[in-house]
């Protein structure tokens, strides 16, 4: 069975699309229809219908999907066992990570990592820290550092790096930032922009509010924190973010008894051989570990 043949495969399943499969493969619409045509011959059944615009699995396709992802999985780990012998760190480095942690958290590991290991070639991914969760799930990526769920089940596994303490905030005019202390209650009142539904800091939020019987007013929402920043620096709503993007553009409120906070760090998938380029990075993530005060 031709690699290239099962890795079009997954690029359509995924992208439900000949021409954006084509694009992410660096390949032209009509090069990725032949692949699939010889797979489909290959394999004597059809797996994709096409109706109209639409491209959708068949019942063979989606059985082919799971064991398409576990076949490139055993190679690509068979791969990096036997280049992990030779104990070069070299190679490439595949790593996921959400925008605000590739801003204000990497850098400084990864100028020491360049510095330290410089035959590695990295392949830095900026995604939302669900997405990254799956392109470690399915062997896409070696290593994730984002938002860590609150509970991460086998066969991933979560490491903590950071505590990241979340503020809310709003503009220094608005009627929130007028006064010392402010409560749940009093926020609530008032529209918010929230990150998507679909985000770990959304849910640590959304639970405070409901843990009070409350129900925020969520007027906007984006996965750009920086985004975020600015609707609330200019006066739109109240929000939460993380300490480290405070600055004279936005207040602080102060909520007596509540303190938010979440969890930053990276994931792996512990059924796949890490290259050494990954152990490498790890130890540099697993020195710049917080310790909790004593």
């Amino acid at each position: 069975m031709d690699l290239a043949n099962l890795n079009a495969f997954i690029a359509i399943a995924e992208t439900g699309s000949f021409s954006e499969a084509g694009e992410r493969l660096h390949l032209t619409q009509p090069a990725v229809s032949k692949r699939i045509a010889a797979l489909e011959q290959q394999l004597q059944v059809r797996l994709f219908d096409r109706l109209g615009r639409e491209v959708r699995l068949t019942e063979a396709g989606r059985a082919l999907l799971p064991r398409a992802y576990r076949i490139l999985s055993v190679l690509e780990d068979t791969r990096r066992a036997l280049n992990n012998l030779n104990g070069d760190v070299s190679g490439r480095l595949t790593l996921a990570t959400s925008h605000h942690i590739g801003l204000h958290r990497l850098p400084p590991l990864l100028r020491a990592f360049t510095r330290a290991h410089p035959q590695v070639a990295l392949d830095i991914r900026f995604l939302d820290s669900e997405v990254a969760y799956e392109e470690i799930l399915h062997g896409r990526a070696e290593l994730a550092v984002i938002t860590l769920a609150p509970e991460t089940a086998a066969p991933v596994r979560a490491v903590k790096v950071w505590d990241d303490p979340l503020d809310f905030v709003a503009a220094p005019e608005h009627p929130l930032a007028r006064n010392a202390q402010v409560s749940l209650a009093d926020v609530a009142r008032h529209p918010a922009v929230f990150p998507g539904g679909n985000t770990f800091t959304h849910h640590i939020v959304r639970r405070l509010f409901e843990g009070e019987g409350l129900t925020p007013s969520i007027a906007m929402s984006t996965n750009y924190l920086e985004t975020i920043k600015m609707m609330v620096s200019i006066g739109l709503a109240w929000s939460v973010l993380p300490r480290t993007m405070l600055d004279d553009q936005v207040k602080p409120l102060t909520l007596p008894g509540i303190r938010l906070s979440r969890q930053l760090g990276y994931i792996l998938h512990t059924e796949r051989t890490l290259s050494n380029a990954a152990l490498a990075f790890m130890a540099l993530l697993d020195g710049a570990r917080e310790t909790p005060p004593s």
